[in-house]
């Protein structure tokens, strides 16, 4: 509902304004009724409204004495409507001048107030409009900058406009937030209905954040199957709110839950000193939630405190570890179960959990060597992608002999389809299969299955050929179809979006911002 203040200094007339149109059907609320243009000053000093309805001539304060206070004094944007007795056209251009909407003579008839209401409405609409696409530009471009940080690949451009849009600080982190604990299993949702959720924790995450809501991004990781949000941390968000950085991020989770209802894991990279190198920070962050399933469950996860160990004192299994790298290599499922019980009946030794950490640290960072070897053009997160894919199936007992055995026989066969180097035809396939079935939820994880070929590896000669993910490759092939369709068909922009492929309006609006500069509205404006 909007707004409506009245201000006249006669009872009769308010009372007739009230009863002259049913204001509720119309989409108004008359909030407040003044006898006087002071008082209705003082009234909007401390209280915001849309519309203004007042007499031109009243004791105290007129009402064009009114309309030039809160226009000087930027008090209010309302819109104003001078009622009055007189036609007087020194009036009338006094209130033009001080953005008057419209001119009413007395007795008001119920058709011209009708009229003026719907005006006032459509343009507040179209106002409405513009604002949030105005913010959404803006958020998008931010956005966009911010990713160009995070992933290191900017110039003094992005730095510059990040600094110059964002409060920065000494110590920053990247924070990753994933939804978690879901009822159901990721698969059995639509994409629109984790879109949605995603939508939830990113409005949750903003609404906690207040005045520093604009570090909070929208879908960072290039990963198919992660709905994330991407937060920029600074040290002064926790100390300007009298708390600890750990009570600022409990906090933090527990209002998304309040708010949505999910629950959420959060990955705290490491702490660096400028903006410009927040991608190792990223990175980090990328790395924890990559060998989560390596830990003990937990709500936060720091990298500082998974990454610090005492040398000194662990112990590191190195001639057992170096056998079961020999036979993932060699893809000898019997040796890298028997190995794996081996290295299990040694870490449940009552060795302290630093020594477990410690080596299995040691195990993976072999690995991605092992993979980096065979292909040095390999992204080191790409690889750390598939260790998040394969560690965290469901119905693999988490940190177990079992749960281990099984990654490790998955990595044997990653490395044997690195070896065989299995792309060519693939890869035609697969923009075969992006330009016919673009407007499905297609993923790696399925065309990987469809081809015989391991997704996280696929992923890998992808990136290679293409220079960007697939889910990149895949945006970009429906936003430009989308371009085509606005351009081409009368169709309405939430008809478009779901033609290519998206269910949530607002993500294809987002996404088309991102690679236009503009509203698929303004696109198909500068386009006709």
């Amino acid at each position: 509902m909007r707004k409506v203040l009245l201000v006249d200094d006669e009872p009769f007339i308010l009372q007739g304004l009230r009863a002259v149109v049913d204001w509720n059907a119309e989409g108004f609320e008359v909030v407040r009724s003044c006898a006087n243009g002071f008082e209705a000053y003082e009234y909007l000093k401390e209280n915001s409204v849309d519309v203004i309805l007042a007499d031109i001539k009243m004791p105290e304060m007129t009402g064009i004495e009114l309309l030039k206070r809160i226009r000087e004094e930027k008090i209010s944007d309302a819109f104003f409507i001078i009622l009055t007795g007189f036609k007087d056209f020194t009036y009338i251009q006094t209130a033009l001048r001080y953005d008057c909407m419209e001119y009413m003579l007395k007795p008001v008839e119920k058709a011209e107030l009708l009229g003026v209401l719907r005006k006032i409405a459509k343009v507040s609409d179209e106002r409405d409009e513009e604002e949030e696409s105005r913010q959404s530009m803006e958020q998008a471009y931010l956005a966009r900058n911010l990713m160009a940080l995070l992933f290191a690949k900017y110039d003094e451009a992005n730095v510059s406009y990040v600094r110059n849009h964002l409060h920065m600080s000494d110590e920053i982190r990247y924070v990753d937030i994933e939804m978690s604990d879901f009822a159901e299993t990721m698969e059995e949702l639509e994409e629109g209905e984790m879109r949605g959720r995603q939508r939830k924790v990113f409005a949750a995450v903003r609404d906690y954040l207040k005045e520093e809501k604009d570090h909070c991004i929208f879908d960072v990781s290039h990963d198919e199957k992660s709905y994330d949000v991407g937060l920029i941390y600074c040290d002064y968000f926790a100390a300007k709110r009298n708390m600890s950085f750990d009570d600022f991020l409990v906090k933090m989770r527990e209002s998304i839950l309040s708010e949505t209802g999910y629950n959420t894991t959060f990955f705290v990279g490491k702490s660096v000193p400028r903006i410009d190198a927040v991608s190792k920070s990223y990175t980090s962050a990328c790395m924890l939630k990559s060998l989560e399933a390596f830990r003990n469950r937990k709500n936060i996860y720091y990298y500082d405190d998974e990454a610090s160990y005492d040398t000194n004192s662990a112990v590191i299994l190195k001639d057992i570890i170096d056998v079961l790298i020999k036979a993932i290599s060699a893809d000898d499922v019997a040796l890298i179960r028997s190995t794996v019980d081996s290295l299990y009946s040694e870490l449940n030794r009552n060795m302290p959990s630093e020594t477990v950490r410690l080596n299995v640290n040691y195990l993976l960072f072999q690995l991605i060597h092992m993979a980096s070897e065979l292909d040095a053009d390999l992204n080191q997160e790409e690889i750390l992608r598939f260790i998040a894919e394969h560690s965290s199936e469901e119905g693999i007992l988490r940190g177990s002999n079992v749960h281990m055995a099984s990654f490790c026989c998955d990595y044997a066969q990653y490395l044997l389809q690195l070896r065989k180097n299995v792309s060519g035809g693939v890869l035609l396939e697969i923009e075969k299969e992006v330009r016919e079935n673009y407007a499905d939820n297609l993923t790696l994880r399925d065309l990987g299955k469809k081809y015989f070929v391991n997704s996280s590896y696929l992923g890998q000669i992808f990136q290679k050929k293409y220079g960007q993910p697939f889910k990149d490759y895949l945006t970009s092939y429906r936003i430009g179809v989308a371009e085509e369709l606005l351009t081409s068909t009368d169709l309405r922009i939430a008809e478009i979006a779901e033609k290519v492929g998206y269910k949530d309006n607002d993500y294809f609006l987002r996404k088309f911002i991102e690679a236009n500069g503009c509203t698929p509205s303004k696109y198909r404006k500068m386009h006709i």
